[in-house]
């Protein structure tokens, strides 16, 4: 029986509330965080209420154990493991390695993920890698699940043995401006056009927040397993989250009071009421029908997590009379659904607050410009065609790259990478733009539409790309899969890669 066939089939199975748990492993391979870790495995094969432990890669953007070896001797004692694969450390070559090996291992539940940004290691800052996108990586690990003879990753590779992972994929509803919610609940469609099997939501405590993508994906025709996050923070993680020095993670300013004011008032600084405030979302998830949680926090014990599911449990029937503990999203932010005022949760239709965006045009004169001259079926088209493909013949070239480059480089801040893609991003650039050079949407790390890299100082560039498009527009960019950067062209001219055929409009997807 395949290692992944239990955790599989609890997600498939609609009477089956899935739960999981995160583990942490610690900048050390060694020591009391891993053998905990292990301990935790031995306790949760023992009560079996568990389907799996996820395990962090790189957590927070900071060096850690590697997943797999963690995973394998927690494997190995019984429990199955969800290791997390990033795209910030690995460019896709390694990245397919690497699941190779775990293929091989055995490890085949994965959480498929973007990544944090790389924090300060040895010496200074590493150097982000982010060679694929987690849309990409997606499409990569379904081409390398497809049977023999069907992967098409590489027309020269025919003789694969196939794959067989189950991949995860994440989302945040937990977003308070219509840009970054939409571009959250689209980017999922485009994660499961490449081949999701389930979701995590991110880190949030809004039942209706928690409602509302539920609803958005009935809505959207989206049939994916969905397990809800139950995060339990300590106080200095609390604050670490509501201060905005954990990406993509929001505890709103109510919440963030009432779990100051049950710090210092409890002998045990609160700890009984997150444990208490975890078990009541919890109740809410399975009450809303979520397929299953995905509980965590630093420091829990298997004692902890068994107190959350026992009191969960004497929960499951009073869970609307909970509700109330956990509403504490900001009444300004922007929500899809209307409010139900007899519930505190969703009616099944829009809400009128889609005011937030202000529209801007996109950019007229480039979208004129590009279809005069990149419109091969008009005349001027073909005439700059003709010229472009003559002067990269002879000794003009180097001068027609560098004048490409300037230009672009003045209006678009150009990163020279060859395979331009500017009229899909609303002539916004993302190698620029993104400080994770993402093109197919958004990463989970923006708050109030501000980069995660650059909060406060630069804003997230799929938030402007959605300002330009508005909606319809968006999601019809969101839907068209933009397939990775060949690094092949690099500081090469984009006009004449285009021209030639050798960019990303048309090679093989």
């Amino acid at each position: 029986m395949p290692a992944t066939s239990i955790f599989k089939k609890s997600l498939a199975d609609k009477n089956d509330f899935t739960l999981t748990f995160e583990l942490v492993p610690a900048r050390s391979s060694r020591g009391g965080v891993y053998r905990r870790a292990l301990e935790f495995a031995d306790s949760a094969v023992a009560d079996g209420r568990l389907r799996a432990v996820s395990i962090t890669e790189n957590a927070g953007g900071h060096p850690a154990a590697s997943p797999e070896v963690m995973g394998t001797e927690i494997r190995e004692r019984g429990l199955e493991v969800i290791v997390h694969l990033s795209c910030k450390d690995r460019n896709r070559n390694q990245m397919e390695s690497q699941l190779f090996s775990w293929d091989r291992i055995g490890l085949r539940n994965l959480l498929v993920i973007a990544g944090d940004y790389p924090q300060r290691g040895y010496r200074g800052h590493p150097k982000p890698v982010f060679d694929l996108d987690s849309v990409q990586a997606l499409d990569l690990i379904s081409r390398l699940n497809c049977q023999q003879g069907d992967d098409r990753r590489n027309p020269m590779v025919r003789d694969l043995a196939p794959t067989s992972f189950v991949k995860g994929v994440a989302v945040s509803p937990f977003k308070t401006t219509e840009a970054e919610l939409m571009g959250q609940y689209w980017k999922l469609h485009a994660k499961a056009a490449a081949g999701a099997d389930y979701v995590i939501t991110q880190v949030g405590y809004d039942p209706r927040k928690f409602q509302e993508l539920l609803f958005f994906m009935e809505k959207t025709g989206l049939d994916l397993p969905v397990l809800g996050n139950v995060f339990v923070p300590t106080m200095k993680v609390a604050t670490l989250m509501h201060e905005r020095k954990i990406p993509g993670c929001v505890i709103p300013q109510p919440l963030f009071r009432r779990m100051r004011d049950e710090s210092r008032a409890a002998p045990d600084r609160g700890r009984a009421a997150r444990l208490e405030r975890a078990a009541r979302l919890l109740a809410v998830l399975k009450g809303l029908g979520y397929a299953g949680a995905h509980i965590g926090g630093p420091g829990l014990g298997f004692a902890d997590l068994s107190t959350i599911l026992d009191r969960a449990e004497a929960l499951a029937d009073v869970w609307t009379e909970v509700m109330d503990d956990l509403a504490s999203w900001p009444v300004s932010a922007f929500y899809y659904f209307a409010r139900d005022p007899e519930s505190g949760l969703n009616l099944r239709k829009e809400s009128r607050s889609r005011t937030q965006v202000e529209f801007r045009r996109s950019q007229p004169l480039s979208k004129l410009i590009h279809r005069v001259f990149f419109d091969r079926r008009g005349m001027s088209g073909r005439m700059f065609s003709r010229l472009c493909l003559a002067l990269d013949r002879g000794r003009f070239a180097p001068a027609l790259n560098r004048f490409e480059y300037v230009i672009k480089l003045l209006f678009y801040g150009c990163r020279h990478c060859g395979d331009c893609t500017l009229e899909e991003t609303a002539f916004l650039c993302p190698q620029s733009g993104c400080a994770k050079k993402l093109l197919n949407g958004p990463c989970g790390g923006s708050r109030d539409g501000w980069c995660e890299v650059f909060p406060g100082v630069k804003r997230c560039v799929y938030v402007r790309v959605y300002e330009r498009l508005g909606m319809t527009a968006f999601v019809n960019r969101i839907r068209c899969f933009l397939i990775p950067r060949d690094w092949a062209l690099d500081r090469t001219s984009s006009w004449v890669n285009f021209f030639k055929g050798r960019d990303h409009h048309n090679m093989l997807k």
